[in-house]
């Protein structure tokens, strides 16, 4: 869950602001494609509409790629967070795919955009853990423990590594 401290991070609220108005698209397309062949066979039992799990991986890709995040390492995390459920809602209110808490939309003045859409929330997810990997100088451990709230814990993260080892392993 992207839980976020107390105050607002104003760092952090930049940064979505930011990333929330780019454009682009994946450099390197062919290293794209054969990531999204393997990872398609991979989903196809939870996603199996072919048109929703492309689009769904190639969004990953992109928004990982886009702030040099390992994608697998966000499926991994799409995996534990929501089990591939767009429409989850946490207990703590957190929205989507990457469990973003949804005030994050008012604080970068995009109240009206919509955690459910795909792109909006891997946009956000992404941008929000990559920040925290910056904090914990690329400790992806820590960064996760802060994405999920769950501070000194290790609980959340090796639910992580267990998922990313056995179903989305480069």
């Amino acid at each position: 869950m992207a839980h976020a401290a107390p105050a607002v991070d104003e760092n952090l609220r930049q940064r979505l602001a930011i990333a929330m108005a780019e454009q682009g698209t994946v450099p390197d397309r062919f290293t794209a494609e054969v990531w999204l062949t393997d990872m398609s066979t991979r989903l196809k039992r939870r996603i199996p509409d072919a048109d929703r799990r492309l689009h769904l991986l190639e969004t990953v890709y992109y928004e990982a790629t886009r702030v040099k995040l390992p994608p697998e390492l966000v499926l991994a995390l799409i995996d534990v967070e929501s089990n591939f459920d767009r429409f989850a809602i946490s207990n703590a209110g957190a929205e989507g795919l990457m469990q973003v808490m949804p005030f994050w939309l008012a604080e970068i003045g995009h109240p009206h955009d919509n955690l459910f859409n795909i792109r909006t929330n891997l946009r956000m997810g992404c941008t929000i853990l990559r920040y925290y990997m910056d904090m914990e100088h690329n400790n992806i451990t820590l960064a996760l423990a802060r994405y999920n709230g769950s501070g000194g814990s290790y609980k959340y993260p090796q639910r992580i590594y267990q998922a990313l080892r056995t179903r989305w392993f480069k």
